[in-house]
């Protein structure tokens, strides 16, 4: 089964987060993706931008109409997400709980109930 974990933050969060810890947490983070590519659970990591360059895209008379957005209710938003494939609820929330910072702030995790077939 396939799952998306999510954290999310907020460009004032980062910039509170002290300079000299950067490296370290980095190290960390890659630490963890390394560890579950190699275990095979691990299928992607991404970060996202920050939700300035985020955009809102419809489709108006058939063309792209796009606008600066989101347009936040909240102060966080996603900052990043991981495809993880797993044999059990259990070993998700297992590896959601091992991501660096987990211990600070809470990693969303979602089932992914379906996927498109690759061969369509």
């Amino acid at each position: 089964m396939k799952y998306v974990a999510m954290i999310y933050g907020n460009q004032a969060k980062w910039d509170s987060f002290p300079a000299e810890a950067w490296p370290e947490a980095i190290a960390r983070q890659e630490a963890f993706n390394r560890k579950y590519r190699e275990s095979g659970e691990l299928i992607g990591a991404y970060g996202l931008a920050d939700a300035a360059a985020a955009r809102l895209v419809r489709r108006e008379g058939g063309a792209p109409a796009v606008t600066d957005g989101p347009y936040l209710e909240t102060k966080e938003y996603l900052a990043s997400f991981y495809l993880l494939d797993c044999a059990s609820p259990e070993r998700a929330q297992e590896i959601a709980a091992d991501m660096p910072f987990a211990d600070v702030d809470p990693v969303e995790l979602w089932p992914v109930l379906h996927e498109s077939a690759a061969d369509v």
